[in-house]
């Protein structure tokens, strides 16, 4: 059954032609991702599909009786409210029926002297009717799945009385997210939904979303996550749409062969024109009776014939390859005892490293845990609360930093360079700046309204100017395309230098990492190796030992050492997870034997009490059955690592 779908859909302003005749449909259950470069027009198309804008023509149209909610990009959620407040209204019809139920408590124990008349009894049916669909519709766990929901996106009970308005704007474009998916429409639409999540966060939404129930329409330029969650793809390209059964590796080679196909087509057909007008030409040459007859019937023929559009070229895209400097020393840089405080506050400390010669280090890590803060350190933005950093024998740096702070909003795109590169001509600048996509009018563009897109650009244009043999990227691939991400990628492999990178970007890290830096917990676990091998490292512990043996790298007795620490400190955890389960179990029993002797006693004729020991009784097991579950999985855990 179709959940939703659009027809002979277009969108212009003015002269501008964004989309034009779109057409498709998507079926319930169906997950679809959305892809184009930026300034295709993906999310006006969402838009539309959501009702929040007007198409200049065409018509869109969802399943019957069907709830549809979008999520827009970096949509924050803007309340007086404080977080547990704002979540609780996902769920406004379970909240109000409580309140009918508590009210309805209320007055059955206030009229409990009319017990056995009509009225009483027929209060007595209502209540046990509204708490009999209460309990079916998850009134009973509607809190715990808020509380469950806030703590994967970094929401811990700490944060439940925050006011929303006091948080920053990642946090709250977070929570966004989070009351959509509480929710739970029937169709969903999610556009970038991956900006401001870590990878930990990535891995839990993808796997939320693989197994939501109903329809899910999203726009991502992650192609790790495109992978795993969508079924289709609508690729949005020249204003065209067009729709793509499978994950996006499926797209792109579908995609591929597509293009490939149609060029085929087309060169065949312009061979087939191009010799029905020369025997038109030479038979008109001829130019008898039966020749110009011949002639005239070709050219019917060739009127009359279907003609393919010449393939169009791709969207423009950048050109990128890093100036690089002479070669730097094997040492780049020495890192000892680093920390780093905002006042009371502790980002980090103790990290001790060395960069070698050509390392591609890739830094990971939830947010918050000073990802960021260590490459601005190393670019020279911040200066260290304690340690050492030292770089090696001419070592030439270039920083990219995803906040884009080095960039003078004050002044122009051109102005920009320029200060930036006096010893090039302008000549010279305006090749680079059209290599990136700024043409003569966008060169006098102020940069403060430039696209976060844009900015990107533009901080990469000035870094490819500078000879480096050192680049320190904090997030290079916000804001670009897939297409942009791609040559980026590219650019990088082929750089003859030392990169240090931190990226949410699985997609990227996976291509580019040769050592990985893991920074969960404030402190620096280096793993040598690429971030597929990482991942399998790290599901190795906990998982079981495989029955086939792995052929193992050689790791230096200093890597080592650190994994060793760090499995010891994850045994540590799970002992400790023992102890308090075991404790918060025995406590709750205790509160379960006493609740169960006032039902068989004090409370044996009191119907409230009774109903609110039953419901009290049901919350213990089941928070009983999650401590026993963590405590299963701690154990087999340590009989594995111990």
């Amino acid at each position: 059954m179709i959940a939703f779908g659009v027809s002979n859909i277009s969108l212009a302003f003015g002269t501008d032609t964004v989309l034009s005749d779109i057409s498709f449909s998507v079926n319930e259950g169906d997950r679809l991702g959305i892809v184009g470069v930026n300034g295709a027009g993906k999310s006006s198309l969402m838009k539309i599909m959501a009702g929040t804008m007007e198409a200049t023509s065409g018509s869109v149209f969802t399943a019957k009786g069907a709830s549809l909610e979008m999520l827009a990009q970096n949509a924050m959620l803007d309340s007086s409210a404080t977080v547990y407040e704002e979540m609780l209204t996902a769920f406004a019809p379970l909240v109000s029926l409580e309140k009918e139920i508590a009210d309805m408590a209320k007055e059955i124990e206030n009229r409990s002297d009319q017990a056995g008349t009509p009225a009483y009894e027929e209060l007595i049916t209502r209540y046990t009717d509204c708490e009999e669909s209460f309990r079916g519709h998850g009134g009973y766990e509607y809190r715990g799945r808020i509380r469950s929901m806030l703590a994967k996106f970094g929401f811990d009970e700490s944060f439940h009385s925050s006011l929303i308005r006091s948080l920053s704007g990642g946090e709250r474009t977070r929570l966004a997210l989070v009351r959509l998916l509480l929710l739970e429409p029937d169709i969903l639409f999610l556009d970038e939904p991956t900006n401001h999540l870590d990878t930990e966060t990535l891995e839990w939404l993808e796997d939320h979303l693989c197994s939501y129930p109903h329809t899910v329409a999203v726009i991502s330029h992650d192609r790790y996550f495109l992978d795993r969650v969508a079924t289709k793809m609508l690729d949005i390209e020249h204003t065209k749409a067009t729709l793509y059964t499978g994950n996006y590796t499926a797209f792109v080679q579908k995609k591929k062969q597509a293009a490939e196909i149609y060029e085929h087509h087309y060169k065949n057909q312009q061979k087939e024109i191009a010799r029905i007008e020369a025997y038109i030409e030479q038979q008109r040459r001829w130019n008898r009776e039966r020749n110009i007859i011949a002639a005239e019937s070709r050219e019917k023929a060739l009127a009359r014939m279907d003609k393919l559009d010449a393939p169009k070229a791709a969207p423009g895209t950048i050109k990128l390859v890093f100036d690089e400097a002479e070669q730097s020393g094997n040492d780049v840089i020495y890192a000892e005892r680093l920390s780093k405080s905002y006042g009371d506050r502790e980002i980090f400390s103790d990290l001790s490293f060395l960069v070698r010669k050509n390392d591609r280090i890739l830094i990971i890590g939830p947010n918050g845990c000073g990802k960021s803060t260590l490459t601005k350190i190393l670019g020279g933005l911040h200066e260290q609360s304690s340690g050492v950093v030292e770089f090696g024998h001419n070592v030439h740096l270039g920083y990219y930093d995803q906040e884009q702070q080095t960039l003078d909003e004050n002044s122009t795109v051109l102005a920009e360079v320029i200060r930036a590169h006096e010893n090039l001509t302008i000549t010279q600048i305006r090749s680079a700046l059209a290599a990136f996509l700024f043409f003569a009018e966008d060169m006098e563009k102020p940069i403060s309204s430039l696209s976060g897109g844009e900015k990107a650009r533009l901080m990469l244009c000035k870094m490819i100017l500078s000879k480096v043999n050192l680049l320190i990227l904090d997030e290079p691939t916000n804001h670009l395309d897939i297409p942009s991400r791609e040559i980026l990628e590219n650019a990088l492999l082929s750089f003859g230098g030392t990169i240090i990178a931190v990226s949410h970007d699985r997609y990227f890290v996976s291509r580019i990492a040769t050592r990985i830096w893991d920074m969960k917990g404030g402190s620096l676990f280096d793993y040598a190796g690429g971030y597929e091998d990482y991942t399998a490292y790290r599901h190795s512990l906990s998982a079981p030992v495989a029955e086939q043996p792995v052929e193992k790298k050689e790791i230096d007795s200093k890597t080592r050492y650190q994994q060793d620490k760090q499995k010891q400190s994850e045994i540590r955890k799970r002992e400790r997870i023992m102890e308090r389960n075991e404790e918060k179990i025995e406590e709750l029993e205790k509160q379960k034997f006493l609740l169960s002797e006032e039902a068989s006693t004090g409370a044996a004729t009191d119907y409230i009490r009774l109903s609110e020991i039953t419901e009290q009784i049901q919350s213990i097991d089941l928070e009983i059955e999650c401590l026993f579950n963590e405590m299963a999985e701690a154990e087999d855990y340590l009989k594995e690592n111990r």
